[in-house]
């Protein structure tokens, strides 16, 4: 994407909306309804139809099309050339016009995405976010259980830091939530006793990752011979997180148990889950056929 016109006053332009509008009937002179707060997108059918009009009637409809001052900016795909008409009318309004290489649907499809994700409303956790195979698992538990300890076991063992301490998250789509961490705490890693590590730098760049899709939460709760802990798995608890229940397990501290493993293991079998097979599930029938031989 490279500015065409309005470079200096790029950084004035507010977006309120992560949609996006391609002001095709407005080119016809159609302009009851036109969302002047929305990106303006023009492709090839836009420009083809803007080359087809008369100088009046290009002029004009350019003239409307920048007449409110919210209008973000135009945005010209396939770096068709911009016609003079909206190239002047948008000075004239303090528009901004940028162009891209990609075609259309790639630069409506990468826009709204990053739009979307930028725009969305954000949540702070407490917690350590890693990424397990490909999943991202969020570790929560109270302040001194071992959340740090545990991840930095994890990325020894190849897995990848997303956020520790603090992770933000937010809402992708209908049924994702994405993690990542503030920037400040970005590749950054607190170890009691140590201080603060950076993983980055001691790991390689393959210890850690921007964000991630959170498809996991483990709790850590120091453990008790007063509590219940779930043993078949059977159990199953849901967090939710905006509009989105994310799977949640509870796993007990104890003096001298694996963590690091133990998550691990978590996260293969919560992935297994996800291809069709439940161990407990399993289990469960196992038990059952064997009751039912005994009884016979």
């Amino acid at each position: 994407m490279s500015v065409y016109t309005g470079a200096t006053i790029l950084n004035q332009k507010v977006i309120t909306t992560s949609d996006i509008s391609r002001p095709g009937l407005e080119l016809t002179g159609y302009f009851d309804y036109y969302p002047a707060e929305r990106i303006q997108l023009l492709g090839m059918t836009e420009i083809s139809y803007a080359r087809k009009m008369t100088m009046e009637s290009r002029t004009k409809v350019m003239q409307k099309l920048c007449e409110d001052p919210i209008t973000p900016c135009f945005v010209i795909s396939r770096y068709l050339p911009v016609p003079e008409e909206l190239e002047v009318a948008a000075k004239e309004n303090g528009i901004p016009v940028l162009r891209s290489k990609l075609s259309t649907t790639r630069v409506l499809s990468k826009m709204t995405d990053f739009l979307e994700s930028q725009l969305a409303e954000r949540k702070s956790m407490h917690g350590v976010l890693v990424d397990i195979y490909g999943l991202g698992v969020l570790i929560t538990g109270d302040s001194g259980v071992g959340k740090s300890e545990t991840a930095l076991d994890l990325i020894k063992r190849g897995h990848r830091l997303i956020a520790d301490d603090r992770v933000e998250v937010y809402q992708k789509d209908e049924q994702t939530i994405v993690g990542e961490a503030p920037k400040i705490l970005n590749h950054l890693l607190e170890i009691r006793g140590i201080g603060i590590i950076d993983v980055m730098n001691l790991f390689g760049a393959g210890a850690v990752r921007a964000e991630t899709d959170i498809s996991l939460i483990v709790h850590l709760e120091n453990w008790s011979p007063d509590k219940q802990f779930d043993r078949l798995g059977s159990g199953e608890q849901k967090v939710r997180l905006f509009d989105v229940d994310i799977p949640k397990i509870t796993i007990p501290v104890k003096i001298g148990r694996n963590l690091a493993i133990i998550i691990e293991a978590a996260a293969m079998n919560y992935r297994a889950r996800t291809m069709g097979y439940d161990a407990t599930e399993a289990f469960e029938n196992n038990l059952n056929s064997l009751i039912k031989n005994n009884s016979n």
